[in-house]
């Protein structure tokens, strides 16, 4: 870009073969890998917005979203796998809490949180005894369940 915050002449394309042979170089460097990685992360985010938020929550959607990221991600590079694991985890949890609390938003009685926003660490994982974990007045509860004392 120069000064006016134009695009130099020379960087535009000028013909329909030069816009052709741009978008051919992209598609030539284009790993399949990559595309599943976009993919995956569309899903993942599409996913998160069945789950999270309420007008537009669809638990079915969201099963079929986490099914879906499960089946893919041992496709993926290892770096981007682990990303998506990790965030696949997490909506696993948002998901969990939104079908305990029945779905409509709501974790128990007298609860002031929508199922996915109250974290599993404040109650614990299912059936897993875990107690819940002390935090200091005001501090927001954590994203993702960790073990008891692994703080």
């Amino acid at each position: 870009m120069n000064e006016e915050g134009q695009t130099p002449a020379e960087d535009v394309p000028q013909t329909e073969e030069e816009v052709r042979a741009r978008i051919e170089e992209r598609i030539r460097n284009l790993r399949v890998e990559d595309l599943i990685v976009e993919s995956v992360v569309s899903v993942l985010n599409l996913t998160a917005r069945r789950i999270a938020k309420e007008d537009e929550r669809d638990l079915d959607q969201a099963r079929i979203g986490i099914d879906a990221v499960k089946a893919w991600v041992d496709l993926l590079p290892d770096e981007a796998a682990t990303q998506i694991r990790n965030a696949l985890s997490e909506l696993q949890m948002l998901y969990a809490a939104a079908v305990e609390g029945g779905g409509t938003g709501e974790s128990g009685p007298g609860s002031e949180k929508t199922g996915a926003e109250q974290s599993v660490t404040d109650r614990g994982t299912p059936g897993s005894g875990a107690e819940e974990v002390p935090r200091t007045s005001g501090e927001p509860p954590p994203r993702i369940w960790t073990p008891p004392g692994s703080k």
